[in-house]
């Protein structure tokens, strides 16, 4: 029974992240397709400024009366550098208070973030467990809360999917964001540790779901088990 709720689980985390990957494919397509346009946009006014400087001068050159040798040529309309998508600014400032704190009844409260928002992966053992030591390629059984640091609010939590523990196997290289591969290395089984996972380890400027682009991501998560 218990491998088939954890199999249920991993099934659920795979189409979760077929769709993410969906979701970035389509970004990237459209992407392409503006800069294509924004640059068949530009080529055209170039030529367009050319054929305009060509008629001018062959123009200009037949008719004597209006020759001036010391005349210069005029120069061609200016084009306007193509433009390309933006990439969405990277939230500022400290991060929202976590409300409500413990996010449920029953569940643990989340220590709060103090001070800017930090530009590097941040580890906190709020509880060292006395089990054993996760190390690269281990398997965890872990319960979660995440938060959006820019909210204060919660994302995602295995409370919210009937309790059951999620699996992060192997350790290092494990399907999961890279804010979770580096900073469950060292925790104790029985732990429990904070992680604050900066954008470049965690969803990046596209975000995921309900996480925003370029959101600091604050985790709680509590080891059951070392493998």
């Amino acid at each position: 029974m218990a491998r088939s709720r954890q199999r249920e689980r991993e099934l659920a985390r795979r189409r979760y992240e077929r769709r993410r990957l969906r979701e970035q494919q389509l970004r990237a397509r459209r992407r392409r397709r503006n800069t294509i346009i924004g640059a068949t946009v530009g080529t055209l006014a170039v030529i367009g400024g050319l054929v305009f400087l060509l008629l001018y001068v062959v123009l200009g050159g037949n008719d004597k009366s209006k020759v001036n040798a010391n005349a210069t040529p005029s120069t061609p309309p200016s084009v306007s550098p193509t433009a390309t998508p933006s990439t969405p600014p990277s939230p500022t400032g400290p991060c929202a208070p976590i409300k409500p704190n413990p996010p449920a009844k029953g569940q643990p409260t989340i220590p709060p973030v103090n001070g800017p928002r930090p530009a590097t992966l941040k580890v906190k053992d709020v509880k060292i467990g006395k089990g054993k030591v996760a190390k690269a390629g281990s398997s965890l059984s872990v319960s979660y809360i995440g938060v959006s640091c820019s909210t204060g609010q919660v994302f995602d939590a295995t409370y919210k999917d009937g309790g059951k523990p999620f699996t992060v196997s192997p350790l290092g290289t494990a399907g999961v964001i890279a804010g979770w591969n580096q900073g469950l290395i060292g925790v104790r089984a029985g732990g429990v540790r904070e992680l604050i996972i900066p954008p470049s380890l965690g969803y990046g400027p596209n975000g995921s779901g309900p996480i925003a682009p370029n959101e600091t991501l604050i985790f709680l998560v509590t080891v059951e088990s070392v493998k």
